[in-house]
C-alpha cells in the first residue's frame, strides 16, 4: 500500500529534509501506533509488519490518509524464524535499508496459567524474547552493513527484578533489554544505535482489564519519549522518568522482603 535520559517531553522527531525507511515489528501495537503518527509523514516509508492482516491494513491505511510516502505491509507469525530473515529480505527490497527499525511487539501471557503449564511458559518466551532477540540481530548486521541506523526495543519495567505476578513476562523483558543493551555497544562505532525504550504501565489494549492507577502514562508520552532519547542517542529510557529510581531502589530490597510486596 503505497502512496539521554530526560525528565520532559520532546518534540516531534526533525527527519532534517531526509527521508525516513521505518520498519516496525508489531505495526498494531497502540504505542508503535502513536509513535509512528508522531514522524514527519510526507517524508517517510514504512514497512509494517504484524500478525492480524485486517488489523495492520488499518494501520497502514491510517497513515496514508495522514500523508505516510508508502507503507507497505507483511503480515507474519513472529514466533517463526524463518519469517525473521524475510522480514530483512523485505525490507531490503522495499526501503533499501531502514533507518529506524521499532520492535513492538509482545504478549502479557496469564501467569496463572503459566505457572503450571511449562509449553505455555516456552510459547510466551518465544514471542517476548526470543523472536525479539533474532529479529534485532538480523536487522542489525543488515543495517550496519549499510551505514547503520537506529534499533528500537520496547522493553517494561517488569524486567528489572522478578515478580511472582508477571515472572516469566519480566524475564523475557529482561533478556531484551539486556541484549538490546549488548547489542548497541557492540556495533555503536559502527553507525548503529540500539534503543532501550523501558515503560511502566502504559494506558494500551494490553492491560485494559487492569484497574488504571496514577503511575499509568500513555501512549503519546512514551513516543515523544522515544523521539527525544533518538535525538540523543541514549541507549535506555524509562517512561516516566521516575521509573528509573523507583527501580534503583527496589533493588536494595532484600529478597525476603520483597516477595511479600503485592505488586
Amino acid at each position: 500500500m503505497s502512496k539521554s535520559e530526560e525528565t520532559q517531553d520532546g518534540p516531534e522527531l526533525d527527519l532534517g529534509g531526509a527521508r525516513h525507511r521505518v520498519v516496525i515489528v508489531g505495526a498494531t501495537s497502540a504505542i508503535a501506533q502513536t509513535w509512528a503518527r508522531t514522524l514527519d509523514l510526507h517524508k517517510t516509508k514504512f514497512l509494517l509488519i504484524a500478525r492480524s492482516e485486517e488489523k495492520v491494513k488499518t494501520v497502514a491505511s491510517d497513515l496514508i490518509a495522514r500523508g505516510a510516502l508508502s507503507a507497505d505491509i507483511m503480515v507474519v507469525d513472529v514466533r517463526s524464524r524463518d519469517a525473521h530473515a524475510e522480514m530483512v529480505n523485505v525490507a531490503s527490497n522495499v526501503l533499501i535499508s531502514p533507518t529506524i527499525v521499532m520492535i513492538a511487539h509482545g504478549t502479557l501471557p496469564d501467569q496463572e496459567l503459566l505457572n503450571t503449564d511449562v509449553d505455555a511458559t516456552l510459547d510466551s518466551f518465544l514471542t517476548n524474547a526470543v523472536s525479539v532477540i533474532s529479529i534485532a540481530q538480523r536487522f542489525a548486521l543488515h543495517m550496519v552493513a549499510h551505514g547503520g541506523g537506529s534499533i528500537v526495543v520496547l522493553s517494561s519495567v517488569a524486567g528489572e527484578r522478578a515478580r511472582k505476578t508477571i515472572y516469566a513476562y519480566g524475564a523475557a523483558k529482561s533478556a531484551i533489554s539486556m541484549f538490546g543493551a549488548g547489542l548497541g555497544a557492540h556495533w555503536a562505532d559502527k553507525g548503529l544505535h540500539v534503543l532501550v525504550v523501558k515503560p511502566g504501565p502504559v494506558a494500551t489494549p494490553m492491560i485494559a482489564h487492569r484497574p488504571k492507577s496514577f503511575i499509568t502514562t500513555s501512549t503519546s508520552h512514551v513516543a515523544k519519549r522515544i523521539n527525544a532519547a533518538l535525538k540523543s542517542k541514549s541507549s535506555v529510557i524509562y517512561v516516566p522518568w521516575f521509573w528509573r529510581y523507583i527501580m534503583g531502589m527496589l533493588r536494595y530490597v532484600p529478597e525476603k522482603m520483597f516477595r511479600k510486596i503485592k505488586i
